[in-house]
This record gives C-alpha cells, structure tokens and sequence, in this order.
C-alpha cells in the first residue's frame, strides 16, 4: 500500500484566516497539533484544497542562494481557504497518486504573478484530472521570488529543476518512468515551467546529494496562458515587475523571455490562450510557437476567442473547457500515456 500522510502532516498555513485558529478551537474542543518528533514544522487541525497529500521537501536542508525567507509561522507555506499559497519558507511537492497509474508523472506549478501559488485553482482541480489519467501529479510549492530569497528570481527556478530531478530519483517509488515525466504550468506557473523546459543545459545550483545527478530536461511542456516574454509592449504582468521590475537589461531580457531560449533540445511544448486575456496577452504563446516552429520543436497552439486569464479547467459548457481533453490527446500522441 503506498504511504499516504494524513491532515497532521500537510504543513501549510491558513493565509487570512490564520488568526481565527485559536478561537475556532476553543469553540470547537479542538487542539491545534504539535509537530512530530522527527518534524520541525507545524500541522494543522483542518482541511484545505491540498489537504491529505503526501509531502516532499525540495532540498534537504537549506534552499540555495540562502536569504532568510518569509516567516510562516511555523508552518512550510501559508495557504488561504481558496487555496491561494504564500509565505513559503520550506518549497516542496505535493502528491496526488492515480487510482490506476500508468508510469507517467507530470509536476504541475500553479500561477499567481510569482506572488501567490494558486493551487486551490490550478493545482488541485488539475490534478484529479490528470490523475483520472493514470497520470501521478506533482503540486510544486515553489519559492516566491520577492519573499526575501537571496536567489531572487532564480529560486523559483531552482526548485523547479530540483523537483524534475527528485521525482526521476524516486521514480522507483512511485512507479514513475523517469523517462516519463512532464511539466504543466499556468500564467506565472507557466513562465515557471517554460523556463524550464529551454534552461535544460544550465544548472542553477550546486548539487546536494544524487539525485542531482539526474536530468531536468522535461519530456514535455504544457503552458496554459503562460507568461512568455519580457519585450516591450506585452511585458505588462506582474511576473515581469517582481522578476525584473521596471528596467529590463539585455542579459534579463534574455534570461527570463522564454521564447529567446528556445532551442533544438526544448521538449514537445503544448500552448493554451484566450485571445481576451487582458493579462498575458496573445502574443506571448504566438511568440513561443513562432520560435518552437523556427526550432522545428514539436508545438501544438490552442487559441480560443474568450475566457479571460486564470481560467483554470475552464467553465463547464464553455469553448476553453475543452483543453485538458485536447491536451489528454497531445500527450497520447507523444506516448506518455503508454501503459
């Protein structure tokens, strides 16, 4: 039976409602637990959108680049009722396991503008679905660049890598082909996981123990309404402002603009965006598909007249709800679902 760690061991916090605990739990009789031996950070009492997951820490001690962090009172990471992720002191993988899994994993970063991970949105909901799938998902709880990391923006980034390069370790574990593994972000999330997937050839930190030695090329990406470049007119988002504020110098410009790194290595890369989307407008996958087609990368671009930004799975009944079935069927097609 896979090992699956009940509410005392999903160490989040409760984002707005943190100083309500206390009272609730007078009301209520309820004792807020106290940490494990063998933890050193606090569970909570109660459920949220990622609650009854299993938890893996990214690094085995401090995160690289060192900087003190935000306070979490204790817990990995605050997280309001709706799921929305902040204040994250200890990044790490959330597991959602397939009832029937076929070998193929997919580690999933949710979006925010870098200032909050919306799992409750674009994690969990996602999720069950790829689940549904055989697919064995990974909710990444990544550093948030401006929650006084000494990476800076790189720290997102770094544990991106890591998480591709922990899941091939423990591939055995949880029944994962490591050849099988993919990426799937959203807005920030996807500026995350496009990153990524070109930044193949450069390691961001230096490795802490085996697992490390293992490759963060994904097998293939997905971006759904993802943040692609910094350039003049179509860097007005809130990624832009807290990666590189308001002063774009050549070298950044280079280094976070997605589609500038494309390259003959890039994986397989699935594009989604609402033509309306006043955020991440158009342009951005229109200029990633334009540089994978230049690679000659395998891309497949869904645009939909509407849907606005941050839609998640989409409504029910609406045009945009169609592309996790679209996506189902890209990645059928490149094999990751083989049994």
């Amino acid at each position: 039976m896979p090992l699956r760690l009940d509410r005392r061991f999903l160490l989040a916090g409760f984002g707005s409602i943190l100083g309500l605990r206390t009272a609730r739990a007078e009301v209520s009789g309820e004792t807020a637990p106290q940490p494990a031996p063998h933890e050193a950070v606090r569970a909570l009492p109660r459920s949220l959108p990622g609650a009854d997951l299993q938890v893996i820490d990214l690094w085995p001690g401090e995160a690289p680049g060192g900087g003190d962090g935000p306070k979490a009172d204790g817990y990995r990471y605050v997280e309001g009722r709706f799921g929305d992720i902040t204040r994250v002191s200890r990044p790490c993988l959330l597991v959602m396991r397939p009832a029937n899994p076929n070998g193929a994993a997919m580690i999933v970063a949710a979006g925010g503008g870098y200032e909050f991970i919306s799992l409750g949105n674009e994690g969990v909901p996602v999720g069950r679905v790829l689940n549904a799938a055989g697919i064995t998902v990974f909710l990444l709880v990544y550093r948030l660049p401006a929650e006084g990391w000494g990476s800076g923006p790189d720290a997102p980034r770094q544990d991106a890598q890591r998480a591709l390069r922990l899941v091939r370790a423990r591939g055995a574990e949880f029944g994962i082909d490591p050849g099988r593994v993919g990426v799937l972000g959203f807005s920030a999330g996807g500026h995350l996981m496009g990153e990524t997937a070109v930044g193949s050839a450069r390691d961001l930190y230096a490795g802490v123990d085996t697992a490390d030695a293992l490759p963060i090329r994904p097998a293939l990406a997905g971006l759904i309404y993802p943040v692609i470049t910094m350039r003049q007119p179509f860097d007005r988002t809130a990624t832009r402002r807290i990666l590189v504020g308001d002063d774009v110098t050549p070298d950044e410009m280079k280094t976070y603009s997605v589609d500038l790194q494309v390259g003959p290595e890039t994986p397989p890369t699935f594009l989604v965006q609402a033509i309306d989307d006043p955020i991440a407008v158009a342009d951005h996958p229109l200029l990633m598909f334009s540089a994978l087609r230049k690679a000659r990368v395998p891309a497949e671009l869904h645009l939909f007249e509407r849907g606005g930004h941050g839609f998640g799975l989409g409504a029910p009944g609406t045009p945009v709800a169609a592309w996790p079935g679209l996506f189902l069927a890209w990645i059928r097609l490149h094999g990751f679902l083989r049994a």
